[in-house]
């Protein structure tokens, strides 16, 4: 990737080049760390180019704008369930009508023989129902855009040395990933919290070590400052009192970075 986390074409298109076999490409259509779109339009037609399938993972995209199967251009779109606020445990791979599948978990055929075991009705119309809503709810999540950029822009004013990753490309509206160097996420975490707060860290924990964000280090994110990152994820219940509220917040823990750093 390009450091806005942009997938590289020329490297997935000499990739495909030296391909023998049957390729699957599989991308994210924004990531979840930063919201930075893939052109996945451009990655589709490198696909079948070369005669690969394109599998594009629309789970964070869903519910916060138009998703579709032409408008991607993919073979196969995976959603979440939990992602709409609909259940947990449920999901949906959506497939063009000539892509056949072997299935990994062989059983009854209720699933189109895709899949063995018991359906999971429940969730299953809890997740019609929540895709419903998020449809219903898309004009109020393009909105928060606004938020996001007035956000963002407060928290440059403060500090104009701030690092906002994929800033320079289009994101998915509620999605702000942003470094404060010299005070670690899981601290930033903790101090938002009492404050009421809540926002991510943007690393990851593997067997008890704290290790910094590989999304960050492959877009050539130095791993000091990507163990400073954290993520601040909009909803349709936020508002403009709300953001100003998080940017004071910010701003006090801030002034304390530079005040320690004064004083030593």
């Amino acid at each position: 990737v390009d450091p806005n986390g942009i997938t590289r074409l020329d490297l997935l298109e000499r990739m495909l080049s030296a391909e023998e076999g049957p390729a699957l490409v599989s991308i994210m259509h924004a990531n979840n760390e930063t919201g930075a779109f893939q052109p996945v339009s451009e990655i589709a037609d490198l696909c079948r180019r070369h005669g690969a399938l394109f599998h594009c993972d629309a789970v964070q995209t869903a519910g916060k704008m138009p998703v579709s199967m032409d408008a991607l251009g993919a073979d196969m779109i995976s959603l979440s369930s939990h992602k709409l606020g609909g259940p947990q445990g449920v999901g949906a791979l959506v497939l063009a009508r000539d892509i056949e599948l072997d299935a990994i978990l062989r059983g009854g055929g209720q699933e189109r023989r895709r899949r063995g075991g018991t359906e999971n009705t429940i969730g299953i119309a809890g997740f019609g129902a929540a895709a419903e809503a998020a449809a219903r709810d898309l004009p109020a999540e393009a909105g928060l855009a606004a938020l996001r950029d007035e956000m963002e822009g407060a928290i440059n004013a403060i500090d104009p040395e701030v690092r906002i990753f994929g800033a320079g490309v289009e994101r998915l509206p509620n999605t702000s990933c942003l470094a404060m160097a010299g005070i670690a996420a899981e601290t930033q975490v903790m101090a938002f919290d009492l404050e009421g707060i809540c926002v991510s860290a943007g690393a990851a924990c593997s067997s008890g070590k704290i290790q910094a964000s590989h999304v960050l280090g492959a877009m050539g994110v130095e791993a000091a400052l990507a163990r400073t990152a954290i993520r601040i994820s909009l909803g349709c219940g936020n508002d403009m009192a709300q953001i100003r509220r998080f940017v004071a917040a910010w701003g006090r823990l801030y002034e304390r970075r530079q005040s320690v750093a004064s004083a030593a």
